[in-house]
């Protein structure tokens, strides 16, 4: 499995941005998808998670209602929409796929928020938001 993310950059505050995910290596529609960021000095935390056929979401409280997950089966593709970026945006953002298959509610669960529920993760593409 390879999960390449692509899309990051430097944006001011209050500005957009678009992350994407390829993947390939398997059957892409199986698997729950999910985003993680990096702030310097700080853990992995999660972003966003979606469900195999894009039904169900779930988000950190810290990007609810800015950040939209989404995925495109068709193009085997993982995509984030960030609006209203603050510079505690800021981080390398990954993305990252479950190792066997989940049922869909499983993305709003306490689980979905535990970087060591993924099995496979990408190389990260850094955001940069600034004030």
């Amino acid at each position: 499995v390879q999960l390449q993310a692509y899309g990051g950059g430097l944006v001011q505050a209050g500005g957009s941005l678009r992350l994407s995910c390829a993947a390939s290596g398997r059957t892409f529609s199986n698997y729950i998808m999910g985003w993680f960021r990096r702030a310097p000095g700080k853990e992995r935390e999660f972003v966003a998670a979606i469900s195999r056929n894009g039904s169900m979401t779930g988000y950190a409280d810290s990007v609810k209602g800015r950040f939209t997950i989404s995925r495109d089966n068709a193009k085997n593709t993982l995509s984030i929409q960030m609006n209203s970026l603050k510079p505690e945006d800021t981080a390398v953002y990954y993305c990252a796929t479950r190792s066997s298959w989940t049922g869909s509610s499983w993305v709003k669960s306490q689980a979905a928020r535990r970087a060591s529920e993924y099995g496979y993760w990408g190389q990260g593409t850094q955001v940069t938001v600034s004030s």
